[in-house]
């Protein structure tokens, strides 16, 4: 059993690898976060259904994950079931595994106000809190932004635009994002694409929009919530979570599908 535990862990660290959370889940800073910034602004509210894929390349690795988005005034907040990803290099019963132990939902709660991150595992109850490190970031990115056309997606009519990051990005490696924003959205970009190349291959991430709400959402949403466990280190937290479920003597018994934590009241 500790040994699918183990197998377990092993694809929700993957789970937080993926791109898309990374560049979803942290203040701007860096040249890609700027290049976000430019397609969302900071004034945007929205929520919305949000479809992710991840193809790796050369370990043609091809991950899906569907989950929750919310955006206001430049904070944001995701919501995986982590359960509902498919990976081709995923073990059998992952998913199963993740569930029994609490570790199935992830919530992450971006602030740029107060340039915190918050990975949140409610069947946990517990969170990290992290600080970015952006001292070598700058806010001056160079970015080339090309107009590629006009295209009509999922029946909005959108402006289709190429963004060629030219700053912070390493001699051999290269970065463009492609967005297809919604002119009858006030802009919101209803698909993005997300290409980087390096040494190590080819990463390319692909966003797509749905139910698209453009009220804002309630603003408790991007609070942590109250008595959960709180670390300052996400591999600490995992370790130190997984810990206490491995010594559980009636972990061997434990059946998939524990409940998880409540979300924050004003959940919708």
């Amino acid at each position: 059993m500790k040994r699918s535990i183990l197998l377990a862990a092993s694809g929700l660290i993957l789970a937080i690898q993926i791109p898309v959370v990374a560049q979803m889940s942290k203040p701007a800073g860096n040249s890609a976060d700027n290049a976000m910034t430019r397609v969302f602004g900071t004034n945007l509210n929205f929520s919305a259904t949000m479809e992710m894929r991840v193809k790796l390349s050369p370990s043609n690795n091809d991950i899906s994950q569907s989950g929750k988005i919310y955006f206001a005034g430049g904070n944001s907040r995701t919501e995986l079931d982590l359960t509902k990803m498919t990976s081709s290099h995923m073990p059998p019963h992952t998913a199963e595994q993740m569930k029994a132990v609490g570790m199935d939902q992830l919530v992450t709660i971006t602030r740029n106000d107060t340039r915190k991150v918050y990975m949140i595992y409610p069947g946990l109850e517990s969170y990290a809190q992290l600080t970015p490190d952006d001292a070598h970031a700058t806010n001056n990115s160079q970015i080339e932004t090309t107009e590629l056309g006009k295209e009509v997606l999922d029946g909005h009519p959108c402006v289709k635009y190429k963004y060629q990051i030219q700053d912070g990005v390493k001699p051999g490696e290269a970065l463009t994002m492609t967005a297809w924003r919604a002119t009858d959205l006030k802009n919101y970009p209803v698909k993005i694409e997300l290409v980087s190349t390096g040494p190590q291959g080819t990463t390319t991430t692909t966003l797509h929009f749905l139910n698209i709400n453009t009220q804002p959402p309630v603003a408790n949403l991007f609070n942590p919530p109250a008595g959960y466990r709180v670390y300052n280190d996400l591999k600490s937290m995992i370790q130190t979570e997984m810990m206490k479920k491995m010594s559980h003597p009636s972990l061997n018994d434990m059946p998939p599908g524990q409940p998880a934590a409540a979300m924050p009241a004003g959940h919708p």
